[in-house]
């Protein structure tokens, strides 16, 4: 990328943003005329909100907004994951529908894949959908749902046909979270947070319009959105960091993350807090010790590399290259650093570790790590299920031998009654 264009950028949204970006605008104004503009999405099509701008050019319009302080377009949540899938698959009375309204923040969203008798092997779910007359009525149980409490929308996959082979008769749908027939219930999980709610769906209705793609193309769209989750697997910290300056803008900002990013305020404490190992280690002493420093050293190593590779990973999906194993790997990866992160913190505090409340070290900030760290290796696919992805995309291994990919999935031996 030639400095002329980087420089023509950086003047470009500085003039606009010192031209119209006003913290005592209301958060969805503002975020309409920053959507209006393509500042808010400038690397997506300019037909949907962008400039079409190159990756390269992503950090420079980024480093304007953080100069200037001016707030971007929402990413809190699902969100993200919702208008990526959309972008890459909805028609366009899609896309004109939710796209905008997602990234004012307007549309909260959740994702309903996960069932109880499945685990990890999303393809196999057994909610069905049956087109009746001009519309679906969905039948089934989803689990593991975050934000399905306050979500508007959410992104459904679905059985449409059990004749077929469990990866080609499944549809993906948009389905209204308000309607008579969709019942949440929250989780109650081991670190005391309910951040995650079981989704009964009995007779709730999705309009035709509303299918993603085309019936029995569920799975393709699926891949889209897993792999954009995993590829921000450890990208919620910065997403709840708002501003403490005053205005309008700022604290309806606050307040959205307050609401939004609820759930996920333990996310930190999932991913291991490896910015805390060295600070820790001071406090304790344990940098004297030479071991310890070998294995705080292995572990800023393998972090700074899982940085570098989820930086890869965002510029490919910036330039719009087709999702790859980057994801997996870096959903692998982030595993390893936390286990490994808790293990140091544990070490670190010794028996004080298993305390809980004030009485646990940092307040109980080192609890939490140790009973919130496993489940960063079962969300958004275990990490046995991404070793498989790793083995057959990447070092292109055979596949294992699996009958339930051929044969009709009617036919399939299952945990639940279909």
């Amino acid at each position: 990328m030639s400095e002329n264009t980087e420089a023509s950028v950086r003047a470009e949204v500085r003039a606009w943003l010192e031209a119209n970006w006003n913290p005592e605008l209301g958060l969805v104004e503002w975020r309409n005329k920053l959507v209006d503009s393509g500042w808010g999405v400038p690397h997506w099509p300019k037909a949907w909100y962008g400039r079409e701008l190159s990756a390269g050019l992503i950090p420079v319009v980024d480093e304007e907004f953080q100069r200037i302080g001016a707030i971007g377009v929402a990413k809190a949540g699902i969100r993200t994951l919702a208008a990526a899938t959309i972008l890459a698959h909805g028609t366009d009375l899609q896309k004109e529908k939710f796209l905008r309204r997602s990234l004012t923040g307007e549309d909260t969203w959740c994702q309903l894949f996960s069932e109880p008798g499945s685990g990890s092997d999303v393809a196999g779910a057994v909610t069905r959908a049956e087109l009746r007359g001009n519309q679906w009525v969905v039948n089934g149980q989803k689990v593991w749902t975050t934000s399905a409490h306050h979500a508007h929308w959410g992104l459904l996959l679905a059985r449409t046909d059990w004749d077929k082979a469990k990866h080609k008769g499944l549809s993906y749908f948009i389905i209204d979270m308000h309607q008579p027939g969709v019942t949440v219930q929250p989780l109650r999980q081991m670190n005391g947070h309910a951040s995650f709610n079981q989704v009964f769906l009995t007779d709730a209705l999705v309009q035709p319009e509303f299918l993603v793609a085309d019936v029995g193309d569920g799975w393709a769209v699926t891949t889209t959105t897993l792999m954009h989750e995993r590829r921000g697997a450890d990208s919620l910290r910065s997403w709840a960091m708002g501003s403490d300056r005053p205005g309008r803008a700022y604290d309806e900002e606050r307040a959205e993350i307050a609401t939004t990013m609820e759930p996920y305020k333990w996310y930190p404490q999932r991913a291991g807090r490896v910015d805390l190992i060295l600070p820790r280690a001071r406090e304790t002493g344990a940098i004297d010790d030479p071991v310890m420093r070998q294995e705080i050293a292995k572990l800023l190593v393998m972090s700074k590399s899982a940085e570098w590779t989820a930086r890869r990973a965002r510029t490919a999906q910036e330039q719009g290259r087709p999702q790859g194993p980057e994801g997996s790997l870096g959903k692998l990866v982030s595993s390893y650093i936390a286990r490994a992160a808790a293990r140091l913190h544990t070490q670190m505090s010794g028996a004080n570790a298993m305390l809980t409340g004030e009485d646990s070290p940092m307040g109980g900030v080192i609890a939490e790590i140790f009973v919130s760290v496993p489940a960063t290796s079962i969300a958004g696919g275990t990490d046995e299920i991404q070793r498989n992805i790793i083995a057959e995309r990447v070092l292109k291994m055979p596949r294992e031998p699996s009958v339930d990919t051929i044969k009709p999935f009617r036919d399939v031996p299952r945990n639940v009654v279909a």
